[in-house]
């Protein structure tokens, strides 16, 4: 019976070191410090306390995060039962059995068991999922391989991997948020058993603040541990809010002694990230910590395609080249861009060229290309036009060389950014009224003569494919 008694004794030991941990000096000394451990027969753990208050104050704002720790250390089954010594009777005569069994006739009726909730699985959450990031939306390349596939692994296998916590990281616009959706779509269609819910720690501090004010932090933090798969976006914004990561800490202890799954993503990896408590940052690391790069040019394509068809819009391969050449690699970026290519030429009415889209996006992105000068058009016109320079630059004006010059003048003005007296006056010498009249003449003529139209979409396309 001594060593029976020493090991749960020692237990008991154990399970007040977490505790100490996870509260405050003020209320370990004067909730748990005075509790006395009695007997464990396996599956009811007796403590004695010193009065009913602790029994209430306990249950209303401590069983959320000593649950988990009961359970680890006394096991899964455990249920508590409370022992309060006869307030009426001298010190020297209490007997803690009769306490007990005082006890347990009056008051254990109206204590909950704190290992068992009436009712919890029925309880049905919305998970705020956005029904199209799905992993069959999700385009996979070299940048986000590891993630994609951690992620597969932590829906197949919930709480019960490696991966616990999945944590992703990566800059903004990279498809962190849609990955970890398509996760929490995976395990809903695989366990429809299972609690999933994505919330953004920005929103996650407000319910911590509107409960805070309210006095219902026990609720919150109950809430949040009936979860199966959390799915936590931007959890840098726990930086400084001390408050929120006390709450989160108990929650993510909770689940994870549990077999949960917790999915964090951030915009750092966890040994970059400031003012958050240490004993989150060591759990941050427990799992997999794996980054979303830049996409690269294989990737980027597909992604055009992809957002393209979904967009039901004509775009050819060289205007989908021309943007993954020139869109700057975020995913976000791309697809805004594309989306505002697609209006504009519908709204304008025109076809979609590398030309359109250099004209459009210009003002929605920032793109790789080199500066385009005027001796470079001056060159891919010569070329295409298979004229000397010596012919292009000297007095003569047959129409074959003035056209050609006209050209230049026209994508000159419509691909650099020198006034029109520069550009004449590296153009044959001209002044700015001749350019003018050299724009309006060729833009007539690509309004009017398709074969003329072809040939400057072709030389245009030379000079932007510099």
């Amino acid at each position: 019976m001594l060593n029976n008694t020493q090991t749960y004794s020692d237990k008991w030991q154990n399970c007040l070191d977490r505790i100490k941990a996870e509260t405050s000096e003020e209320e370990f000394t004067k909730w748990f410090q005075p509790i006395v451990p009695l007997e464990f027969d396996g599956t009811t753990l007796r403590l004695r306390v010193p009065n009913e208050s602790y029994v209430r104050q306990i249950e209303k704002n401590y069983i959320p995060f000593l649950r988990p720790i009961i359970s680890q250390l006394y096991g899964q089954q455990t249920r508590l039962h409370y022992a309060v010594p006869r307030a009426a009777a001298p010190a020297s005569t209490q007997s803690e059995t009769d306490a007990s069994a005082r006890f347990k006739q009056t008051d254990t009726a109206n204590i909950k068991n704190p290992f068992v909730i009436p009712g919890l699985k029925k309880i049905i959450i919305d998970p705020q999922l956005n029904p199209h990031l799905t992993f069959s939306t999700f385009i996979e390349g070299e940048c986000n391989r590891l993630a994609r596939s951690a992620g597969m692994s932590v829906a197949i296998n919930p709480g019960n991997n490696p991966f616990n916590p999945l944590y992703i990281y990566g800059d903004s616009g990279l498809g962190k948020t849609h990955i970890v959706q398509s996760i929490g779509h995976e395990v809903r269609q695989r366990h429809p058993e299972l609690q999933v819910l994505y919330v953004s720690m920005n929103k996650f501090q407000a319910q911590f603040q509107t409960a805070y004010k309210n006095g219902e932090i026990p609720d919150f933090i109950h809430f949040y541990q009936m979860i199966d798969v959390l799915i936590i976006d931007d959890i840098q914004e726990l930086t400084g809010k001390t408050g929120t990561q006390n709450a989160f800490f108990n929650i993510f202890n909770h689940l994870q002694l549990a077999g949960k799954q917790l999915i964090l993503t951030s915009d750092k990896p966890p040994v970059e990230l400031k003012d958050i408590e240490q004993r989150l940052l060591t759990r941050f690391k427990w799992g997999l910590s794996t980054q979303l790069n830049t996409p690269d040019h294989e990737t980027k394509l597909k992604i055009i395609r992809a957002k393209a068809q979904k967009l039901g819009a004509q775009v050819s391969d060289e205007v989908i080249a021309y943007l993954a050449d020139n869109i700057s690699a975020n995913v976000r970026e791309i697809e805004g861009a594309l989306s505002s290519l697609v209006a504009n030429a519908s709204f304008l009415g025109r076809k979609i060229t590398p030309a359109l889209a250099k004209e459009i996006l210009k003002v929605y992105v920032k793109l790789f290309q080199k500066e385009i000068t005027i001796d470079h058009i001056i060159e891919v016109v010569c070329e295409h036009l298979n004229l000397d320079f010596a012919r292009f630059n000297s007095t003569k004006r047959t129409r074959e060389i003035a056209q050609a010059r006209q050209i230049a003048m026209y994508l000159a003005k419509q691909h650099t950014k020198a006034p029109l007296a520069a550009i004449g006056s590296a153009i044959g010498g001209r002044n700015h009224a001749t350019v003018l009249h050299s724009c309006k003449a060729v833009s007539n003529l690509i309004e009017t003569d398709k074969a003329f139209r072809r040939q400057v979409e072709e030389i245009e396309k030379k000079v932007l494919a510099q």
